[in-house]
This record gives C-alpha cells, structure tokens and sequence, in this order.
C-alpha cells in the first residue's frame, strides 16, 4: 500500500511538472522573444524579459524614419505638404508598399500615413533620400540619432526594416524610441493611432489590431520578417496612467497581440500598486516655506486591481495648502528635466491659452518635473483639455496652486 501511494505521488508531482510547462507556454521556449513594459511618465521598468537581446526591428525600424521627419518638420526643413521625389530604387522596393512609381512626387503628410498604416517600404526610401541623399547614408544618420536618444545598443542599415544581418535593436532600445516619439512630437504623435489611409483613390487597413480592438491602446507600430518574427510597440492609457511595451519574435501575430496585451494589463496593475505605496513631496509655492511630504490613506490596492475604484490618480493626487476653488490648471505631462517640461508646456500653448508652470517634485528620492497651464476657471482647463487631448498630448485638469 505504502508503495502504491508512493508512486501516486511521483505521478502526481511529474503532473504538477508537466502543467507548469504547459502555463509557461511557447513564450519562454521561443529563442527570439524579447519583451519591456514601462512607465511613460518616468520610464521605470515594470516588466522586462530578454530586453538586452539582440534582435532584429523589421518595420519597427520606421519609427526612426518617422522620428527623423517629424524632426524636419519641427525645424522647418519640410512641411506636410511639400512634395518628395520618388527615385527608381524607391519605386523598386518590395511589398509592403503602395506602389510608387518613379518620377512622381509624395506629400509628407501621406508618406508619415503610408509608413504607419501601410509600413510601405517604398515610401520609407523616398523619406530616406529626400533626408539623406542616399539611404545607407540616412541609416547612419539614423544609427547617430540612435545613439544621442540612448539607444546603445541599436545599429540601422535601411529606413524599412528589410532584411539586413548588420541592423539590429534590442526591447529595450526600441521602447526608448517609441517613448521619445510620444514626448518629443506629442503633435504628431495621433498619427499612430491611424487605421486607414486612402492614397490614389486605394484604401490601405492598418497592420496594427491592437489599436483597433483595445479602447486603451492609443498606438504605435507593428513589424515582421522572417528573421525576427511578429514585433510591436504598443502604448496605452489607463485613467492617469500610460505605459509603453515592446514584444518582439512573437510566433504570430495574434499570439504577439495577446502576450502585448498581458504585459500592458499587468504593467498598470504594477504601476497602480507602486503609486499607491509612494511618498509624494511636493513644493510649496512660497519659496521660503519647506517642502511638505504629503501622504493619503492608502485603499485596499486589492480593490482597485477588482475594477472597484475606477479613479485612482483621486487617490493619490497630492492635497497642497492654500489651494482656491476657482483656480484650475491643465497638467501635461512629468518629466526628469525642467527643460523638457517647459518645451512640452511651450508646445501645449500652440492650441490652447494659458500661463506655462513647471512644479518640481519628489517620487521614491528621485526628481521630476510637472508641466501646467495655470490662470484658468474650471471649464477653460476642460475645454483645453478636450483640445490637447485631440492633438494627441496626454493631459489632466487639476486645481492649481493659490
């Protein structure tokens, strides 16, 4: 009897053994998946596998080409309507394209379309040679950007993302890019969200399902060749919260949507969690006074994870002294440096009015810098709101400081 239990339990355990593989699935099993989640805000790390890895982007390749643009066109060396020339090579390029033909001319605003929607590499090196003369040129250009963005581990050799053994990115690097698109060109950044694209009476679908079947996802881009399977950089928002993720050598596409889309439910649970347990110091407006740290009762995190309390930035928005009810700002954005909050803030004033303010705070001993709009009744900073949220730039109305 005693021998008999024995084995049942051997049977039992090599059962439990054989179930844990089953729940770990094709994931950790593929050699070329790699995967990072991070806090938009302040780029801390919720989830990371294999990030370091070598990989190849494919088409996630195009964020560059398009970060590179929208570049141009901040520094006035294009404009959404001027005209590129298409070259034989870019007319030669091969599917996925929208069938260019040499001699004729591209508006900006359609190639930053086709390139997003359609991921048309023929339209990627027309944007390569109208910035670089040459493509193998423009990737140098791009590998430099790469490297001033802190992407060190990043080598590009084309605009597309077509198959080259030298061009190679990691997760890690690539969620880097997908977070600088978002905060450098937060005016160009609802372009991402596009899902169809009409070009010479054609209409091109977007590639991209997880904009179209997730109400949180907002963008970016999709990526595939056979040497690096299914990519994707997502990002999303969840109330107050954005993170951003990456997840590259997926099978197929739909088992790449679906881990993406773990990653992210996980990455806000992680977040939510983490705020809830974080000592906020804010800046009292007088400079004489001393900063006050601030804590609110920290709630059930249980109930919040459940879907019970759907407001959480309520409970951990910080309560400042000597506020007034008729005073409200617009909040953009929180950044690690007071410049980078004021050209967000500048940018933020090109569709709305308001008084730019830059408030310094303290999150777990490390330092950020919150962008608003100030001097503005209730119902101005929702309609301000309303409008930069339009022009795809993350925003919140809260009460300013008296």
């Amino acid at each position: 009897m005693f021998d008999l239990k024995l084995t049942e339990k051997k049977e039992c355990i090599l059962l439990v053994a054989l179930l844990c593989v089953s729940l770990i699935g094709n994931v950790e099993a593929n050699p070329r998946y790699a995967a990072i989640v991070i806090h938009a805000d302040t780029g801390k790390v919720l989830h990371e596998s294999h990030a370091d890895a070598s990989r190849y982007p494919a088409s996630l390749t195009k964020m560059m080409t398009l970060y590179l643009l929208f570049e141009a066109l901040e520094q006035g060396k294009m404009a959404l309507n001027t005209r590129m020339p298409v070259s034989l090579r870019a007319a030669s390029m091969p599917q996925t394209n929208i069938g260019l033909r040499s001699g004729q001319k591209l508006r900006v605003r359609d190639a930053i379309q086709a390139l997003i929607v359609r991921s048309a590499n023929d339209v990627a090196v027309v944007v390569a040679e109208s910035l670089g003369q040459t493509e193998s040129n423009f990737g140098r250009i791009m590998t430099k950007k790469a490297r001033k963005l802190g992407m060190s581990a990043t080598v590009f050799r084309n605009a597309s993302g077509l198959p080259n053994r030298a061009q190679k990115t990691t997760a890690r690097d690539m969620v880097k890019l997908s977070s600088r698109l978002m905060k450098d060109f937060p005016q160009y950044y609802h372009y991402f969200s596009t899902q169809t694209f009409t070009y010479r009476g054609r209409t091109y679908y977007s590639h991209n399902r997880m904009v179209r079947s997730i109400p949180e996802v907002d963008g970016l881009k999709t990526g595939y060749i056979r040497a690096s399977g299914f990519n994707v950089a997502t990002s999303a928002k969840r109330g107050n919260y954005r993170v951003v993720g990456v997840v590259m050598g997926g099978r197929t596409a739909a088992s790449r949507d679906r881990q993406m889309a773990q990653l992210l439910d996980r990455g806000f649970k992680t977040a939510i969690a983490k705020r809830l347990a974080e000592k906020i110091i804010v800046n009292a407006p007088v400079p004489s006074t001393k900063p006050t740290i601030l804590m609110k009762p920290e709630p059930d995190p249980a109930a919040i994870l459940r879907g019970e309390l759907s407001e959480v930035s309520t409970l951990v928005q910080p309560v400042v002294t000597r506020m007034e009810k008729d005073k409200w700002a617009v909040q953009i954005g929180s950044y690690h440096e007071s410049e980078r909050a004021h050209a967000q803030a500048e940018v933020a004033t090109r569709w709305v009015s308001g008084q730019v303010s830059i408030v310094e705070v303290e999150i777990s001993n490390r330092t950020f810098y919150r962008a608003l709009l100030v001097g503005l009744q209730k119902k101005q900073a929702q309609n301000a709101c309303q409008s930069l949220s339009r022009q795809g730039l993350d925003c919140m109305v809260v009460r300013s400081h008296g």
